[in-house]
């Protein structure tokens, strides 16, 4: 699904609205409780993670059901190179520390470069198909990465694994940041989040993104204008899986602990709710989706609010998103055009 393009004044402003909402977040602390300012990180954490799939789903028009296997490699990546409880291979053992604060950067590396290490090899295999072939490889590649930390003292089996100390970045024996301070966590996800909007902007823009979406409309004839679909179809898997792992780093480090329920379909399939509910073929709709989606399941889990409905919160969040689905077939990012005060969203 293509993204409508705005008008020509609205496409040139169209940069002010994620930075003032960045500039909102930013002054948040302030005024945030513990639980709300632990919603905010969350929020932000799944919105990158939702632009993530975005760059696969909205930009390429591949939809995958095992998105989920490069977030949890990220996230497990965190705890096990930290040099903490995991069972690492012999030949992956160099890599962890001692089990005291790890380097920031280093850490970071290694949680995206082994989630895009394997988007590489799911994205080199499962490319070769398409349509539903194509959604069932990669939920198949996730599941098999699921039950490698599932079945496995890789990661500490079904139980999972703790982080027992968080990174920090020092230069010249000066703590720039420690993600064990709330203060240092927040801003640094809200950066996080920041360079991957902005990332995926340029990315759109760019000659790779206008090849992307040729691929999405007609992929046959991209192939006859002489482009090598394969190869870029690969590197926006891959780098959609980088960012995931991205999105797997601050979740590990932001919950201190991590289990294999990170890697499963359910939240590969939550993360595919998170672009539809926004709007597929916008960036801002995936973060749109991302907030909706979470505010969504914190509201009907809430017993305080809705009783003994909570418990069943799945099926008034199925019944909720329905009905966003049917009233907004374009998702959220589509309201001020329904609406009738704008021409559309511009994929940005």
């Amino acid at each position: 699904m293509a993204a409508e393009h705005a008008d020509p004044a609205a496409s040139r402003f169209g940069w002010l609205v994620p930075v003032l909402g960045l500039a909102v977040l930013a002054a948040l602390p302030a005024v945030l409780t513990p639980y709300t300012q632990d919603l905010v990180l969350k929020i932000a954490v799944f919105a990158i993670f939702a632009l993530s799939l975005e760059l696969l789903v909205g930009t390429t028009g591949l939809v995958s059901l095992g998105h989920a296997a490069f977030f949890g490699i990220g996230a497990y990546a965190a705890v096990l190179f930290t040099g903490g409880v995991g069972s690492l291979p012999a030949g992956l053992a160099w890599l962890a520390g001692d089990g005291g604060a790890a380097p920031l950067l280093k850490l970071l590396a290694l949680s995206i470069g082994f989630a895009a290490l394997y988007a590489l090899f799911v994205g080199a295999l499962s490319l070769r198909t398409t349509g539903v072939y194509f959604i069932m490889v990669t939920l198949a590649f996730a599941q098999m990465a699921y039950f490698v930390f599932h079945d496995t003292k890789v990661g500490g089996g079904s139980d999972g694994i703790f982080l027992y100390a968080k990174p920090v970045l020092e230069i010249g024996g000066s703590t720039l940041i420690d993600l064990d301070r709330k203060t240092h966590f927040y801003y640094f996800t809200l950066g996080a989040l920041a360079v991957t909007h902005g990332v995926l902007a340029l990315v759109i823009r760019s000659r790779l993104g206008h090849a992307l979406a040729g691929i999405r409309v007609n992929e046959q004839r991209m192939r006859a204008a002489g482009f090598r679909t394969y190869g870029y179809k690969l590197a926006a898997f891959v780098i959609a899986g980088a960012l995931a792992g991205l999105a797997g780093f601050l979740v590990g480090v932001k919950d201190g602990a991590v289990n294999p329920e990170l890697l499963s379909w359910h939240e590969s399939g939550a993360v595919l709710l998170m672009i539809i509910l926004g709007g597929i073929g916008s960036l801002r709709g995936a973060v749109l989706g991302a907030v909706a989606f979470t505010l969504l399941k914190e509201l009907f889990q809430s017993e305080a609010l809705l009783g003994p409905i909570a418990g069943h919160w799945q099926l008034t969040l199925g019944l909720t998103i329905i009905a966003f689905v049917a009233l907004l077939p374009k998702g959220l990012i589509g309201l001020k055009q329904r609406l009738g005060l704008g021409r559309g969203a511009s994929h940005g």
